[in-house]
């Protein structure tokens, strides 16, 4: 899992030419008026799925995984927690969904506290569970950019 702000961006562009075409899709674009649906960056290499909602309590959501896709999660405008921890320490609770690239799992992980401006990136052994609040609940606009293993 890596965390940062979106200025620092440039730092991680030795992680290959997707992550850079991902960053200079987030860097470019007028997030703040993306239709909620997906968009291709690169087919199905590299996409966008804008997102809107209200975070929740931390036993309201499950932990996350996936295997062909790495998440670049990105906060437009407001504030979550964002769960994360190794897959190896978790319990898995449902079989892994090839179509889907999702599994579920349950067990215990540390938090980071994601604010507009930066983002996280979570790698296929990197379990996260996203959308939980800071406090009170609230709403964020958050785009999720999946970039193909």
């Amino acid at each position: 899992m890596i965390f940062d702000s979106i200025e620092n961006c440039s730092l991680y562009y030795g992680l290959g030419e997707k992550f850079k075409t991902a960053f200079e899709f987030l860097k470019n674009t007028d997030l703040e008026n993306l239709p909620l649906e997906k968009i291709e960056i690169d087919g199905d290499e590299i996409f966008a799925l804008p997102q809107k909602y209200t975070t929740v309590g931390e036993h309201e959501k499950k932990w996350e995984a996936h295997r062909k896709y790495i998440d670049l999660q990105y906060i437009i405008d407001g504030s979550e927690n964002i769960g994360f921890v190794l897959i190896d320490y978790l319990d898995e609770l449902e079989d892994y969904d090839e179509e889907k690239d999702y599994e579920l799992l349950s067990g215990e992980g540390d938090y980071v506290q994601i604010n507009d401006g930066e983002f996280a990136i979570f790698f296929p052994d990197d379990a996260h569970k996203p959308g939980l609040k800071v406090g009170e609940k609230e709403e964020v606009h958050k785009i999720v950019v999946k970039i193909k293993v």
